[in-house]
C-alpha cells in the first residue's frame, strides 16, 4: 500500500508543469540597433519603393508596381549576417507566378530526370504484368463496392 501511495505522489510530482510562468527563451540581444537609412515612397497609383539599412548590417530593398486584378508585383532583396557569421542575401520577385526567392543559402532540388530507385521500377513492372494478365477483368482482390 505504501508503494502505491509513493508511486501516485511521484506521478503527481512529475505531472506538475515545470517552469510555469517562466518567460519564453530570448533570441538575439536586447541592445537597440540604429536605423541608418529608412526611405519609403508610396505613390497614389500603387507603386512603391522601400529601402532600409541598420547599423548591424541588415539591408532591405523592395519596389512594387500594380499588377493584374488589383495585385501588386514586387521585387527586391534583403541581406544580413546569420548567427554563425554566414552572409545571407536573398533576391525575390513576387508576382502572378508567386513568390520566387533566389539565394545561395537556399536548398536546391535535384535536377530532373533524377534516377528512379530500383524498387520503384520493379513495382511498375509488376503492375504492368498484372495489367497484361487480365486487361478486361477487374481484380479479384479489389472488387467494386456492393
Amino acid at each position: 500500500m505504501k508503494f502505491i501511495i509513493l508511486a501516485a505522489l511521484a506521478a503527481v510530482a512529475a505531472a506538475v508543469p515545470q517552469g510555469y510562468g517562466a518567460p519564453p527563451p530570448r533570441y538575439g540581444s536586447s541592445e537597440e540597433i540604429a536605423i541608418l537609412r529608412d526611405e519609403r515612397v508610396i505613390e497614389d497609383d500603387g507603386r512603391y519603393n522601400f529601402d532600409m539599412e541598420t547599423a548591424n548590417g541588415i539591408k532591405v530593398s523592395e519596389h512594387g508596381t500594380p499588377g493584374e486584378k488589383g495585385a501588386i508585383n514586387s521585387a527586391g532583396s534583403f541581406s544580413y549576417t546569420a548567427p554563425d557569421g554566414t552572409p545571407i542575401t536573398l533576391q525575390f520577385v513576387a508576382d502572378a507566378n508567386g513568390f520566387q526567392p533566389q539565394g545561395a543559402h537556399l536548398p536546391v532540388a535535384p535536377e530532373f530526370p533524377h534516377p528512379i530507385p530500383q524498387f520503384v521500377l520493379d513495382q511498375i513492372a509488376f503492375a504492368a504484368q498484372e495489367d497484361a494478365r487480365r486487361p478486361s477483368e477487374p481484380s479479384s482482390r479489389y472488387g467494386a463496392p456492393q
